[in-house]
């Protein structure tokens, strides 16, 4: 299967595609160029600044707004676009990367170094009320991380460990007994974003493999959608059905004449939908 090619190369570093009917389509990031990207249902699309030079993440948040993870923790937006950052948690050269909603609604974003050390990087949550919790640390690039349907467990990637794990979920202590679900280190690439469709099978963007691999409910690769960038860092399901597979791609590190339809937004249709149920920040 082949992904088509849906914008020009226009982000530096696309992260993190999310769609919801509250935001009337699809948001993701420029990261580094801290930019919060959406694209209308007519296939127009903007870029809106927020008030930190990374923006990791963008979710819906009760009452029309969005929680961002930024540069050094976490960011509020107002359904009328206004952004406001939270207090940093941290100081020094780590930054967030990826995260998701909890099924009890607050917002949980993993970090990583920006040299990538190993072992410098935490996953934290925000509960609505503010709170702001460091869950557990010792982790490297953390990337994708998705919940089943049902709330019950929540897959996740840690970049260099060349798999996708799953953890359990409890409202009081987070995720939980984390436990291998598929060894993807002799794939083309390296797991990165991932998302769940209605069915429960993972898809995984596969960096620097130009891949989107779909795993079955056994961590066996079952589906596997070429991409036309090397760099594939995430995909979502959305549009009115679900059943768009959206893609985002980089081009950070690359030069100017190297892989040109990086940084493009790509759709696949892999014949499932991701689920219409959404969870909301503070909801």
């Amino acid at each position: 299967m082949h992904a088509d090619r849906l914008t020009d190369s226009i982000c530096y570093h696309a992260e993190g595609p999310y769609w919801s009917d509250a935001w009337g389509g699809l948001r993701w990031v420029d990261m580094l160029a801290g930019d919060v990207m959406h694209l209308d249902a007519d296939g127009a699309v903007h870029r809106r600044p927020t008030p930190s030079r990374v923006v990791a993440c963008v979710r819906p948040a009760e009452g029309g707004g969005a929680v961002l993870a930024l540069e050094k923790g976490f960011g509020l937006e107002d359904a009328d676009g206004t952004a406001t950052a939270l207090p940093p948690l941290w100081e020094g050269p780590v930054r967030m990367n990826e995260g998701a909603v909890a099924p009890d609604g607050s917002f949980l974003c993993g970090s990583m170094g920006y040299d990538q050390a190993r072992g410098a990087a935490a996953m934290w949550r925000l509960l609505p009320d503010g709170t702001t919790t460091r869950l557990f640390g010792g982790l490297t690039i953390s990337n994708g991380l998705a919940f089943t349907e049902d709330g019950a467990r929540a897959y996740y990637v840690d970049t260099p460990s060349g798999r996708v794990d799953v953890f359990d979920w409890d409202d009081e202590a987070g995720l939980v007994e984390r436990r291998p679900f598929a060894d993807l280190v002799i794939q083309e690439g390296h797991p990165d974003g991932l998302t769940l469709d209605a069915e429960g099978n993972v898809w995984v963007a596969m960096f620097g493999g130009s891949q989107v691999l779909g795993l079955d409910a056994s961590g066996a690769v079952v589906e596997r959608i070429e991409v036309g960038a090397r760099q594939v860092t995430a995909c979502t399901f959305g549009g009115a059905d679900r059943s768009t597979l959206f893609i985002t791609t980089s081009r950070e590190g690359l030069s100017a004449d190297d892989d040109p339809q990086a940084g493009s937004l790509f759709t696949a249709a892999p014949g499932v939908r991701g689920s219409a149920a959404e969870t909301i920040f503070g909801g």
